[in-house]
């Protein structure tokens, strides 16, 4: 396995300090770098991990804690964490992240992904920031207004779950019409018999191990091809 470094960083934000994540491979680069962005539970051991993945695939990665040092256990208490969110303020965040990434002198082009909660915000910050290359949102909420989606400078690579009570059909289709109208270069993959957040092999009630074999493989080969 590729030597990779981390470290714990600080990003000047909205006149605050937004703490993240850093993974990068040793070496002067240039690297893509990307912007990996939490499920509901915050920042914690799953998207350090899958950030320090990317930088063993050649990526330097950076995980911005939206949450601001919390870190959700149970269900119940993601869920207000994610309702308690200031969205205006977390979108903001992170376009400072891409900022901070562009300005790094090792960092080629800057792509985004999220997972869950933080697919939603990796489009919404494809549509906020021309800086992002390429993004792939993991079974993410849509834009809102979605004719956002017209400002997004990148192909984009969506993934959803079949079996998702959150981000259901409606959401997919309604996505896929305004790429369509907006001309928008797009692939959406829906993994039959999954369920939300498939993704994370942190949860063997959900996990697919199939599925999120296939799909990281795509999505190294979708970051790969566009940054």
């Amino acid at each position: 396995m590729p030597n990779i470094k981390t470290q714990d960083v600080q990003i000047s934000a909205n006149g605050e300090s937004l703490s993240a994540f850093v993974a990068r491979p040793e070496g002067g680069g240039p690297f893509p770098g990307l912007i990996v962005i939490q499920e509901w539970w915050g920042l914690e051991s799953h998207i350090k991990d899958v950030t320090q993945r990317f930088a063993t695939e050649g990526f330097v990665a950076l995980a911005p804690d939206l949450y601001h040092g919390q870190v959700a256990t149970e269900p119940s208490e993601a869920q207000k964490m994610m309702m308690s969110l200031d969205m205006p303020r977390a979108g903001k965040e992170l376009v400072k992240a891409v900022d901070y990434l562009t300005a790094d002198s090792a960092v080629s082009n800057v792509g985004a992904i999220g997972y869950c909660m933080g697919g939603g915000l990796a489009l919404t910050l494809a549509c906020n920031s021309a800086k992002v290359k390429a993004v792939a949102p993991y079974y993410g909420a849509n834009p809102n207004p979605i004719g956002k989606v017209k400002d997004i400078q990148g192909p984009i690579f969506a993934v959803y779950a079949e079996n998702d009570h959150f981000i259901n059909e409606q959401v997919r289709e309604a996505l896929k019409g305004a790429l369509q109208q907006h001309g928008k270069k797009f692939e959406m993959n829906v993994y039959p018999g999954t369920g939300h957040a498939f993704f994370n092999d942190t949860r063997p009630d959900i996990y697919d191990a199939e599925a999120a074999k296939d799909v990281w493989g795509k999505t190294l080969s979708f970051f790969r091809a566009n940054l």
